[in-house]
C-alpha cells in the first residue's frame, strides 16, 4: 500500500551560504516531490514547518506508513566550513527495506549530481528520523548548504532532484512513475455496483474507496488502461473503462 510520510526539514536556523534556510529550501523540494507523488498515484502525508523533528517522528509513527522520507541538506563540521561536497542517503542498519529505498534514491541522485562518486547510501543509528520511526526510513542529506557550489546546485535543481527522488520511490513501491499532467473533470460511468479506487494499477490491488455511478472525480494522469484519480481528498487508481471525461 504505497503511502509515504514526507518530512522536509523544519530547521529554520540552518542558513544557506547564499541565502535562505534549510527549512525553506527543503520545503520547496518537498512541494515538487509531492506533485510527482500525486501524478504517480503515491499517497502521502506531510509535516509542517512549525513542527519539530520529534513531532514529525510522532506523526509518522501514529500512521500506517510504508516509507518515511526525510529531506534535508547538510553542513560541514567545525573547521571544515564550506570545504565539503556530497550527498548522503541514510537508512537504519538492519532495515532491509530502508536499505533498498536508500540505495534507490542514491542511485537516482547520482544521475543528476555533478560529483556522482560523492553520493552514497549509509547506515546510521545516530539520526532520530532513522532510528525512531517504525516505517522503513530514508533520510536524505542533499548536499552541503555551507558550500557555495552545493548550495547553488540545490537551489537550481529542485525539480530535477524531486523528480529523481520520486522516480526512486515509485520503483521502490513497484508503481509506474508518471510526469504531472493536466487535471481533467470526470464522472464514474458504470451500470452496476460501484467502481473500486485502488492503491495500485491492478485489479488485485487493495481497495481504498468505492465510487458509485455518476460520482464526480478528477483524472490526474493515465497509465495504460488505468487513471490516477482524485475522489474528494483521496488519490488512487481506477479502471479507465468505467470513467467518462467531461
Amino acid at each position: 500500500m504505497p503511502i509515504v510520510y514526507l518530512s522536509p526539514s523544519t530547521q529554520e536556523f540552518n542558513y544557506y551560504v547564499n541565502g535562505g534556510t534549510e527549512e525553506e529550501w527543503m520545503n520547496r523540494l518537498a512541494d515538487y516531490v509531492a506533485a510527482y507523488f500525486t501524478a504517480s498515484g503515491i499517497r502521502y502525508n506531510r509535516n509542517t514547518p512549525d513542527m519539530t523533528a520529534a513531532e514529525s517522528i510522532a506523526a509518522s509513527n501514529a500512521g500506517d506508513y510504508d516509507l518515511h522520507l526525510a529531506l534535508h541538506s547538510n553542513a560541514a563540521p567545525d573547521g571544515q566550513y564550506g570545504e565539503i561536497r556530497g550527498v548522503i542517503v541514510y537508512y537504519y542498519p538492519g532495515s532491509y527495506y530502508g536499505s533498498v529505498a536508500a540505495n534507490l534514491v542514491a542511485n537516482a541522485i547520482k544521475q543528476i549530481y555533478p560529483l556522482p562518486e560523492r553520493v552514497s547510501a549509509v547506515g546510521t543509528t545516530a539520526i532520530g528520523e532513522v532510528k525512531r520511526v517504525k516505517a522503513p526510513a530514508v533520510f536524505l542529506e542533499l548536499g552541503y548548504h555551507d558550500n557555495i557550489d552545493d548550495a547553488v546546485w540545490i537551489q537550481n535543481n529542485l525539480q530535477s532532484a524531486a523528480r529523481s527522488i520520486a522516480m526512486a520511490v515509485a520503483e521502490y513501491f513497484g508503481v509506474p512513475f508518471l510526469e504531472p499532467g493536466t487535471a481533467r473533470p470526470a464522472v464514474v460511468d458504470i451500470s452496476w455496483g460501484y467502481l473500486n479506487i485502488r492503491d495500485r494499477p491492478s485489479a488485485s490491488a487493495a481497495v481504498l474507496a468505492r465510487a458509485f455511478d455518476g460520482a464526480k472525480l478528477t483524472v490526474l494522469n493515465q497509465w495504460q488502461n488505468w487513471y490516477v484519480v482524485q475522489l474528494d481528498q483521496l488519490v488512487g487508481w481506477a479502471n479507465a473503462d468505467y470513467i467518462t471525461l467531461i
